[in-house]
Formats: structure tokens, sequence, C-alpha cells
């Protein structure tokens, strides 16, 4: 093996063991947290970032042009569909949970009195 095969084979291990290392960290973060929206935060960023760094591994040892191309549609998907779903989920547990119902009345009946008093 060449140097420049020694440094593709380094950069695509440093770069799946990172990935892996956030993964981990956010299988952790889910199940440390207990709040529904905290351990939303946790899987998708954790999720977003380590599978970037995964397929960013697997680009830099691609065999060729194709793959490559495949791997980076792969990449945009996910940046495209993880927050989208993470939103989703954020707005049912928003809608559904009568805490956040009672917080949102609240925060309307404060915004409400300081626009009559003229205070906002």
């Amino acid at each position: 093996m060449n140097i420049l095969e020694w440094v593709r084979f380094l950069l695509t291990a440093v770069c799946l063991l990172s990935g892996l290392f956030i993964l981990v960290a956010s299988v952790l973060g889910v199940y440390k947290f207990d709040y529904v929206l905290n351990r939303m935060h946790a899987a998708a960023m954790g999720d977003t970032l380590g599978i970037m760094f995964v397929l960013l591994g697997l680009i830099i040892s691609a065999p060729d042009v194709w793959v490559i191309i495949k791997l980076v549609l792969v990449i945009v998907f996910l940046w495209v569909g993880n927050p989208v779903g993470s939103h989703l989920i954020a707005r049912l547990e928003v809608n559904t949970n009568p805490v956040w119902a009672q917080q949102v009345r609240d925060a309307r009946q404060e915004w409400e009195e300081g626009q009559s008093d003229g205070r906002l």
C-alpha cells in the first residue's frame, strides 16, 4: 500500500469512528433525558450528524463516482427528512400535551393584557 491509500484509510477510519461516537452519544442522550422534546432533540441532532460522518467515511472509501453520488443523495435526503420529522413530532407534543396547552393559554393571556395596558 502506498501513502495515499494509508491516508484514505485513516480518513475513512476517523470519519467512521467519529460517526459511531456521535451515534452512541445520541442513544445515551435519548435514554438519559426524561422529557420527550429533549429526547427528540438528542435523537435528531445526533442522528443527522452521526450519519453524516459515517456516510462521509464511506464516500472517502468509495470505489467510483456513482457510489459517491448515491451517498451524497442519501446525505441530502437525511438532512431534509430528519428536521422535518423532528419538527412534526415536536408540534404533536406541543398540541397534545395539556401542560403545553396551559402554558400557551397563559402566555396568550399575558400578551393580551400587555396589549390592552399599552405595555407591548
